[in-house]
């Protein structure tokens, strides 16, 4: 789960809420300066990413012990209560004038997995983890549309009709079935995925759009995190997806989920963008896609249809052409 929060690439660290004030004779602490990837910086994103792209892998395995849906609602709780524990020892207090625009991000937050647990429930884990990372193409249409700044160059444009393009060609395409209620099934649960990916793309208009956008990476997560929970826990249970048999697989599972993905890796994730540009670090996150797709052929025996492989390389392409650095400034549009 790559954390949905707005990060400005020229920012030289994270936000520290509540710095105390100098007194006399000292000297502020250094600010640490990004700088190029070296092989830790790497091999961190290489296992970041490998995490996140088991996240739908995991939902899927996990299915026949715990709901998709209710194992998202009760690893946001666990993850929030670990995130409340953290921001307390630091002293980070929301900024109630986040209030609004927390509730709006939550609310979308929580529709994205929604979405994404649908899909997992007619679709492949590699699928769905393929449709939700079109959220860049999104954001870039919604970003280009409200702000100035994002404007689309010629260039982008070529990259968001080959990325549709790409998706065009893995729905029609990219479905094995041995009938057609069976391609029906495939087709509903890709286009939930294809879904969230939208979901996912308008949290990040609605950070870069709002009063979270300046505010710290911690804040942004709690409220993902208890909409997540709060919206999706009555959800699954007024949709009867209230399964949830306790075993060594379950716990396993919600300890991955919760602890590492929800929570661990979105420290890892932050502590890596202070320290290094987060232009390049933001390259690595394509593998993500990569590797869920790979990983749920191995994991899960997921069939691999050609159509469908080809459309994924269009569709990381043409996010690939969306997020070059354009003008002077040389800045990623996200």
């Amino acid at each position: 789960m790559l954390p949905r929060v707005h990060i400005d690439t020229t920012m030289t660290a994270l936000p520290t809420p509540n710095t105390p004030p100098l007194t006399a004779g000292t000297r502020p602490a250094p600010t640490p300066v990004p700088g190029p990837l070296d092989a830790r910086a790497i091999g961190a994103m290489s296992i970041l990413c490998v995490l996140w792209g088991l996240q739908q892998i995991s939902l899927k395995a996990a299915a026949p012990v715990a709901s998709p849906m209710l194992m998202v609602a009760v690893r946001s709780l666990v993850a929030l209560l670990l995130l409340s524990t953290l921001m307390w020892q630091r002293g980070d207090r929301p900024d109630p004038r986040h209030r609004r625009a927390g509730a709006l991000v939550g609310s979308l937050f929580a529709l994205e997995f929604l979405l994404v647990a649908e899909a997992l429930r007619f679709t492949q884990a590699s699928h769905v983890v393929v449709f939700q990372y079109t959220a860049p193409l999104f954001a870039a249409l919604g970003l280009h549309a409200r702000l100035p700044a994002e404007r689309l160059g010629r260039l982008q444009w070529v990259g968001i009709a080959l990325a549709f393009g790409g998706i065009a060609l893995a729905f029609l395409g990219g479905h094995a079935g041995p009938g057609d209620s069976a391609i029906a099934r495939v087709l509903l649960g890709d286009a939930l995925a294809l879904m969230a990916g939208a979901a996912w793309g308008a949290t990040t208009l609605a950070l870069r759009c709002s009063s979270l956008a300046s505010a710290p990476a911690t804040e942004t997560l709690m409220y993902q995190l208890l909409g997540a929970f709060v919206l999706l826990l009555p959800i699954a249970g007024l949709s009867g997806q209230w399964h949830w048999q306790p075993s060594p697989t379950l716990w396993w599972h919600l300890g991955f989920q919760s602890l590492v993905v929800s929570f661990a890796s979105f420290l890892a994730w932050f502590w890596l963008l202070r320290h290094y540009l987060a232009s390049r670090l933001g390259v690595f996150s394509f593998l993500t896609p990569v590797l869920g797709v790979l990983l749920s052929v191995w994991l899960l025996d997921e069939p691999l249809e050609a159509p469908f492989l080809v459309g994924s390389v269009l569709v990381l392409a043409g996010i690939g052409l969306v997020n070059r650095p354009t003008g002077a400034t040389g800045r990623r549009r996200l």
